[in-house]
Formats: C-alpha cells, structure tokens, sequence
C-alpha cells in the first residue's frame, strides 16, 4: 500500500517506515505535526495514512475529520497510547478504518493494514484491558446485511465447510483473493475464526430474505455451496 505516516514521536515514525517498507509497502511521506500529514495526504493522495492522536500543534482527530472529508478514498488507521474509550468511539464517528494502540506488535499493525486494504475495518477489542464501549451490539442479521453479494457467497461456502482451494476453485479466483474476502468478512461481523462467523451466520433465522444479498435462509447453505469440509 502508499502510506503516509504521521506520528509526533520522529524516532517512532522512521521506524515503522523502515518496516513497513521491508514488507513490501512504500511510505510516501512522514509528519510528525497535525498539519503536516494533512498537507501530505492532500499531496500524495495515498491508499492509507498511520495517523497518531495527540501532536504538538493539535489533535489527530481533528486530522482525521479534514482527511476524511478532503480525501475519503485514503483510509486512516489511527495509533496512539491514549486508553480513554471515548477517544475510540469519536475515531469511529468521523470514520477512520481502524484504531489500534501503539503497544500493538508489528504484526498486527501490518495485518490491520491488510485488513483495511482489503475494505474491512480494524480496531482493537480492547483498550488497556477495557472492553471497548458500544452503544448496543448490532444484531446478528444486521451484521450480515453489511456483506456485500460476493462475501455472502464467501460466507455461505465457509457455513458448508468447503476450503480455502475449493472456494477459490468454484468461485474462480485466487485463493489470496479468497482470504482477503474472509479477512473483510471476519472484519464485518467481529469474528475472530471462520468458525465464529460460520456460527454468527447460522444464528440467523432461515427465512426468506434473511439476508439483504440473498433469497435463502443460512441452513440452505449447505445445500447452495456444497459440503466439502477443511482449510
């Protein structure tokens, strides 16, 4: 991906360009000021921007809401310290992709790159060992009208148990182009294993229009996609 890194701590920032870029992502720019990442997103137009919550000359979320409504194609993954649950949910309103604490290993942090590459969204569980706060858990079937018509299919095959190959097989595509449907798809419904979405999948009642992409209840699924099991 083109990143744009934007952290306050100078040291930090030129080392996680220097990993991310031996992984395979080009860093395009680095800002350790507020105003500075926005300029560079506004010049660089990158695919995503590492954004930090607190600067000398102002707030990152501040940032992130001129970054959003200027350049709504560059997803914003925010890293900060910060613990405060509220910080998270106002991330969430201006609509960043992903929020994760800086503590974060760098596997994670390149996995939620991955992630919001891919469309999903990657934000982390927990803040400082506190459940994050929501306002109500969304109900099992509206978490599955969010899937798209494609990840419905992907779905529907992971409820039968097919593999990673014969998904791919039958649906002709990649099998990295398959995992990157599951990663959104684990994304969309706060799934943590093919298992629990499988299980968050067949919770919803089999009636018609169960979902908004398809005419068949989940307990079909077997019977739409085959029954072949395994990864």
């Amino acid at each position: 991906m083109r990143l744009i890194l934007c952290d306050n701590n100078r040291i930090l920032c030129e080392a996680l360009a220097a990993i991310l870029q031996a992984r395979g992502h080009r860093v395009l720019a680095l800002a350790t000021r507020a105003t500075e990442g926005v300029a560079a997103v506004a010049s660089h137009r990158p695919d995503a921007c590492l954004l930090d919550v607190c600067f000398p000359d102002g707030s990152g979320l501040d940032a992130a809401r001129i970054m959003r409504r200027s350049h709504p194609d560059t997803k914003i993954l925010m890293l900060s310290c910060l613990t405060d649950p509220a910080v998270l949910s106002e991330a969430k309103k201006i609509g960043v992709a992903g929020f994760l604490r800086k503590d974060q290993k760098t596997e994670t942090i390149t996995g939620a790159l991955d992630v919001i590459g891919a469309g999903g969204v990657a934000f982390s569980a927990r803040l400082s060992g506190q459940p994050v706060r929501r306002a109500a858990a969304p109900a099992h079937e509206d978490l599955l009208r969010t899937l798209t018509p494609r990840e419905t299919q992907v779905l529907r095959r992971i409820v039968a148990g097919q593999s990673t190959a014969q998904m791919a097989a039958e649906m002709k595509i990649t099998t990295s182009t398959l995992r990157s449907y599951v990663k959104v798809i684990l994304a969309k419904l706060g799934a943590h294993s093919r298992l629990q979405a499988a299980a968050i999948a067949r919770r919803v009642p089999d009636r018609e229009g169960a979902t908004a992409s398809s005419g068949k209840g989940w307990a079909h699924a077997r019977k739409a996609a085959g029954t072949s099991g395994g990864d």
